[in-house]
C-alpha cells in the first residue's frame, strides 16, 4: 500500500490526541502535520498539549517537539500533508467553511465533525456498513471543482453502539427502533479532573445527540442514486440520549420492531450478528477488528470496563437479546466513543478510502 503524510486539524483536542496516539505507529499513514487554533500556532505539541493531555496513553514521542500549524493556514499544512484528519471545536458554519477550503485546496479531509454531516453528497461512512457511499465522492468533486480534493465524514460516536446491529437484521425490514443511549463523559472531550460536576451524576441532556441519533442512522441506510445519498424512508428512529459517570464507552438499550412477516427469531438473529462480515474485514485493513461484532451471552456483559477496548476499541459489544412486550426484540450495545466511534472510525474510513483508491 502506498505510503501517505497526513495531518491533523484540531490536534490539540480529546479527539485529535486521539488521533496522533492512533497513528503514531500506523503502516500507512505518517503524521507530517499538526493544527490547531491560533493560540496554539508556533508552539510544540507538548508545549501546546501541557497540561491538557487527557489521554492515558504518553504523548507520542516522535510528536512532542512538531511545531503547531494555524488550522487557518491551509497552503503551510498542504505542503507537508496528502490529506488531513479535522477534529476542530468551532462552530458548524466555520466548520463547515473551513473543510471545504482544505478540500477545494486538493487536501482531502476525513472529518470526526458533525458539519458535513448531512451535505448531501458527502459520504458518511461506517465501512463495513456502507462504504459503497464513498462512489458520491466523483459528485462531490464536480460540484467542488476538484481533482482531488473531498469531504468524507464518520458518523455520531453514539449510533456506533446500535446501528452495526441493526445492519446485519436488513435496516428495511424493520419497522421501529427506540433506543436510550448512555454516553461517557470523554463524548464531551472531558474528564472527571476537568468536570467535577459528573462524578455521581447523570445529566439527561446531550445538546443536538437525539436528533443526531434518530436522523444519521437514516443516512447510513440510506442509497446512492448517482448524485448524491438518499437517507432512507425507515425505520422511524426515536432516541432518548443521557450523560453518565463513565470515561469512555457508550451504551445503548436498542428497542426493535420488525415489519409484519419479517421478524427472525432470536437465534436467527444471534447467528447474523456473529457471521458478519464486513469489507474492512475481507480487505484486512490495519484499523479493522478481526470480528466487527461479538455477542454475548452472560446476562451481565458487556460492561464498559471489560469490553469497551475489545479489538482495540475498534469492535462492537452486544448483549441481553430478548423478546419484548411492546416491541418484537431488545437488547445492549457498546462501543468505544474517542475509537471506533471517533478517532479510530476516521482512521479506519481512510484506510477504507486509500484501499478503494479514493485518496
Amino acid at each position: 500500500m502506498k505510503q501517505y503524510n497526513v495531518g491533523i486539524i484540531g490536534a490539540t483536542g480529546m479527539v485529535g490526541q486521539r488521533f496522533a496516539v492512533l497513528l503514531q505507529n500506523h503502516p500507512w499513514f505518517n503524521v507530517s502535520a499538526l493544527a490547531a487554533s491560533p493560540r496554539s500556532a508556533g508552539k510544540t505539541y507538548e508545549e501546546a498539549t501541557l497540561g491538557r493531555w487527557n489521554l492515558t496513553e504518553p504523548l507520542p514521542e516522535k510528536l512532542k517537539n512538531m511545531k503547531i500549524i494555524d488550522a487557518a493556514d491551509i497552503a503551510a499544512v498542504k505542503t507537508h500533508a496528502d490529506f488531513v484528519f479535522c477534529a476542530v471545536d468551532m462552530k458548524k458554519d466555520e466548520i463547515k467553511a473551513l473543510e471545504e477550503a482544505y478540500a477545494k485546496a486538493e487536501i482531502p479531509v476525513m472529518s470526526n465533525n458533525s458539519a458535513h454531516r448531512f451535505t448531501p453528497d458527502v459520504p458518511m461512512l461506517i465501512p463495513e456498513l456502507n462504504g459503497s457511499h464513498a462512489e458520491v465522492i466523483h459528485s462531490q468533486r464536480k460540484r467542488l471543482g476538484t481533482a482531488r480534493g473531498f469531504i468524507a465524514v464518520k458518523s455520531n460516536c453514539s449510533i456506533q453502539s446500535y446501528v452495526p446491529a441493526l445492519y446485519p437484521l436488513g435496516a428495511e425490514n424493520l419497522e421501529s427502533v427506540a433506543v436510550c443511549t448512555y454516553q461517557a463523559i470523554s463524548g464531551a472531550g472531558k474528564t472527571f479532573a476537568t468536570w467535577g460536576e459528573m462524578t455521581d451524576n447523570v445529566i439527561p441532556f446531550i445538546g443536538g445527540e437525539e436528533e443526531k441519533s434518530e436522523q444519521e442512522p437514516l443516512k447510513v441506510f440510506g442509497n446512492f442514486n448517482g448524485e448524491t445519498i438518499v437517507p432512507a424512508a425507515s425505520p422511524v428512529f426515536t432516541a432518548q440520549c443521557l450523560r453518565v459517570p463513565l470515561s469512555d464507552g457508550h451504551f445503548a438499550a436498542a428497542f426493535i420492531k420488525f415489519k409484519s412477516g419479517k421478524k427472525p427469531t432470536k437465534d436467527e438473529i444471534i447467528t447474523k450478528w456473529r457471521g458478519f462480515v464486513g469489507e474492512p474485514q475481507t480487505l484486512k485493513l490495519p484499523s479493522a477488528p478481526e470480528h466487527f461484532l461479538t455477542y454475548f451471552d452472560e446476562d451481565n456483559f458487556p460492561q464498559a470496563k471489560l469490553h469497551r477496548g475489545l479489538y482495540g476499541g475498534m469492535g462492537v459489544s452486544l448483549g441481553r437479546l430478548r423478546e419484548d412486550s411492546l416491541f418484537d426484540y431488545k437488547f445492549v450495545g457498546l462501543s468505544h466513543n474517542t475509537l471506533r466511534g471517533a478517532a479510530g472510525g476516521a482512521v479506519l474510513m481512510a484506510e477504507y478510502l486509500a484501499a478503494k483508491g479514493y485518496l
